[in-house]
């Protein structure tokens, strides 16, 4: 009897555990931000190298003050890929991050396959919008575009413990 009292309350632990865990990682450190929070919707120049404001409409993001890759963002501007790509500055290697499955607009996979395929581009929008981390724009035909935070080349290198490779900005002193 006391075997099935422990029994039970060692599964009751665990499943309440797995559905808080479950909580947290999907909708507690999550937020629904305003383009106004946001600010405007960027990409760098090929000219000048200098970030400069794109018109965007139907804006939804989420962020998360948790880490700092947590940022998505869907939203349609006027013009297509191809033209963009003549002014602004595309971004290799731009991989897209899961988002909650609650936000639907921000499909990683159908992201990432449209890049992969060349059916979308990917731009640099702002570079180390915090130490590391790049804020990518990525632009579909259509006009639909979406927006999340990747870590870059330096962050990778200071993350994980190492010293900044030649050509990062100083590395800050909470990260050193």
């Amino acid at each position: 009897m006391m075997g099935r009292i422990a029994i039970l309350a060692i599964v009751g632990v665990a499943l309440i555990a797995g559905v808080l865990m479950y909580y947290l990682q999907l909708y507690a450190y999550y937020e629904e931000v305003s383009a106004e929070e946001v600010g405007e919707v960027q990409l760098v120049t090929r000219e000048t190298g200098e970030p400069v404001a794109i018109a965007f409409e139907n804006f939804k993001a989420i962020d998360s003050t948790s880490a700092p890759i947590r940022f998505r963002a869907c939203f349609d501007i006027a013009d297509d890929p191809a033209t963009l790509a003549e002014t602004y500055v595309t971004y290799d290697g731009a991989e897209p991050l899961v988002a909650p499955g609650w936000f639907d607009c921000f499909d990683a996979e159908a992201i990432g396959t449209a890049l992969e395929s060349g059916e979308a581009i990917a731009f640099l929008s702002a570079e180390n919008i915090t130490y590391g981390i790049d804020r990518i724009v990525a632009v579909m035909p259509g006009g639909r575009a979406v927006a999340w935070h990747q870590i870059n080349a330096c962050g990778e290198v200071v993350f994980d413990g190492d010293p900044a490779p030649e050509g990062c900005p100083p590395v800050p002193e909470r990260l050193q």
